[in-house]
């Protein structure tokens, strides 16, 4: 007889028959691999669905279908040697996922495969083109996933809006394109008076401080400009100099802050724009101030909570933004900043602080703080 416990060939033989049928066993490594695979095929699915999510525009003809589109395109436009943004990827799926597939769409260009990205050839730099309506409505430089985020938001609320109760669509310029083309028209044509800007309209000088440009909000600043309907004429990127700057404030020289605010302006990069605005509008001079808010970010949050000092300011002297205070002083700003911008039908003025007779008008002293940056 058989030793207690001792297996007796009958059961020798079913433990083998259920160790090839795997019934009521259980092998950890043999269960680890089919998770390991199933993984894997999950892992597969989403990155078809993750390329799928991008729409591969390589001729004319799917460029002209993506612009007639319904609803809101953004493409990414990438150069072939580095390729798309892909930091950005987990983002739009996001996006899409949250607002539905309706009204948004995602594209991938290269720009040296379509002769209408050819200007954006050569530029390192992750670029995303926001269409609408076949038209361009907003551009986002830079892997920078909280203004595409809020880009995106934004140009979905004002499409939905237009679809419903009608309207006009607010197209804009690549204004860092616009630039560049003037520049290489000047170049063909010789040269000459190649740093001349002019307008039949009147202007303003726009700055977006060195503290904005350091955190990164130039690009929305800009938007937010174009999109309350200013027009910008000259969009540059410039480091003060301490001289410039001194002339530049000449009328705050007497003011306790002088000495910060001039030391802030030299800290660092700006963006000065020459604005203005459509014909029969209100005055470029005021509207720019009513968009910039009062000059104490502080202040301006509690009256103002839109404008941008508000939403971009911190404190003073760090509130974002400078505009001229009325159309005189505008023409002096610019006559000290852009020395060959022309006026039209009015006689440019001499720099801040170079007025016939020298001396500054006692008019100045009626300015407030609050109205003096």
């Amino acid at each position: 007889m058989p030793s207690p416990g001792a297996l007796t060939p009958a059961s020798a033989r079913a433990i083998r028959q259920a160790l090839r049928l795997g019934r009521g066993f259980t092998n950890p490594q043999k269960n680890s691999l089919a998770s390991q695979k199933l993984m894997g095929c999950r892992a597969m699915g989403s990155k078809k669905k993750e390329t799928a999510l991008q729409v591969n525009i390589s001729t004319q003809e799917l460029w002209e279908e993506m612009l007639s589109s319904k609803g809101v395109t953004v493409v990414d436009v990438y150069q072939g040697w580095c390729g798309p943004c892909r930091p950005v990827v987990s983002l739009f799926q996001k996006m899409r996922i949250e607002v539905g597939l309706d009204l948004l769409h995602f594209a991938l260009a290269e720009a040296d495969s379509l002769d209408v990205l050819e200007k954006y050839r050569g530029r390192c730099e992750p670029t995303f083109l926001f269409y609408a309506g076949g038209e361009l409505v907003a551009v986002v430089r830079g892997a920078n996933a909280p203004l595409l985020q809020k880009t995106i938001l934004d140009q979905l609320e004002a499409e939905k809006k237009l679809l419903t109760e009608g309207g006009e669509r607010k197209v804009i310029k690549d204004e860092a394109l616009s630039d560049e083309e003037e520049r290489l028209s000047h170049e063909k044509d010789g040269g000459e008076d190649e740093d001349v800007v002019s307008s039949e309209k009147s202007c303003t000088l726009a700055i977006i401080k060195p503290d904005a440009v350091v955190h990164g909000k130039t690009d929305e600043i800009i938007m937010k400009i174009q999109e309350a309907g200013f027009d910008i004429l000259t969009n540059e990127e410039r480091t003060m100099t301490e001289a410039e700057m001194r002339l530049f404030y000449q009328h705050r020289a007497g003011e306790e802050a002088y000495e910060k605010l001039v030391h802030h302006m030299c800290s660092g990069p700006s963006r000065l724009l020459i604005l203005t605005r459509t014909e029969g509008t209100e005055d470029v001079v005021t509207a720019w101030r009513t968009l910039m808010g009062p000059c104490d970010p502080n202040v301006a949050r509690m009256k103002q909570p839109d404008s941008l000092r508000a939403q971009y300011g911190t404190e003073m002297p760090f509130n974002a933004v400078h505009g001229s205070r009325d159309g005189e002083d505008a023409s002096r700003e610019l006559a000290l900043l852009f020395p060959s911008f022309k006026f039209p039908d009015q006689v440019q003025e001499a720099p801040l602080g170079q007025e016939a007779g020298g001396a500054v008008g006692p008019t100045q002293v009626v300015h407030c703080p609050e109205d003096s940056d």
